[in-house]
């Protein structure tokens, strides 16, 4: 893949970019999945017989549940960049698979998040060979906008075990922190130290 599309600081992405911002961890993660899934067809459909991606997206919702540990779950998403690499020539392929990674990294850290939206419009508007990427990308881009609200609004009735490190709710999201240092430092602001450890 030769292009990303839609990358963080893309115009059509602030909207959605600000209600991630807004989010818990497991309603990203919720969501992730579900983006995940919606664009993992575009791989396999291409590349029926390679399950890294596939086993990337299973990773993820494993590592969500608490039922493997990060170690497991990195190499799911390498394996899922792996198979990204290996069919670097499908860019829509690839892309998909690239999305697979950042659904697992998303159960990571926040941050990675952004990077679903990026790689997955990107392999809807490749994929779509007979219409306008500017129309494929603002079809998905609302489609996981609707997404996000959905789980925004359901996540405290989802059932079933979580991993511990995502019941923090009390820890600020760090896809609003990096974009706030990101403003920082093009305003020139001295970033603010660190509090010495006591």
């Amino acid at each position: 893949m030769k292009k990303l599309l839609v990358t963080r600081t893309s115009e059509v992405l602030q909207p959605l970019r600000a209600l991630i911002e807004e989010q818990k961890h497991r309603t990203l993660v919720l969501w992730a999945i579900d983006c995940g899934a919606r664009v993992l067809p575009i791989f396999e459909n291409a590349y029926p017989h390679d399950v890294r991606p596939r086993a990337a997206l299973d990773a993820a919702l494993d590592w969500a549940h608490g039922d493997i540990k990060m170690p497991v779950a990195r190499r799911a998403a390498i394996g899922a960049h792996n198979a990204a690499s290996a069919v670097a020539d499908n860019r829509a392929a690839c892309a998909a698979a690239r999305t697979m990674g950042h659904v697992v990294g998303t159960v990571h850290v926040e941050t990675h998040a952004i990077g679903v939206p990026s790689y997955g419009l990107t392999a809807f508007a490749y994929a779509a060979t007979e219409r306008p990427a500017a129309d494929v990308i603002a079809e998905e881009l609302q489609w996981q906008y609707d997404r996000l609200l959905y789980w925004q609004a359901h996540i405290d009735s989802v059932d079933g075990l979580w991993a511990p490190f995502l019941l923090r709710d009390d820890l600020p999201n760090k896809e609003k922190l990096m974009r706030l240092k990101m403003e920082q430092k093009q305003a020139g602001a001295a970033p603010r130290p660190k509090p010495k450890p006591w």
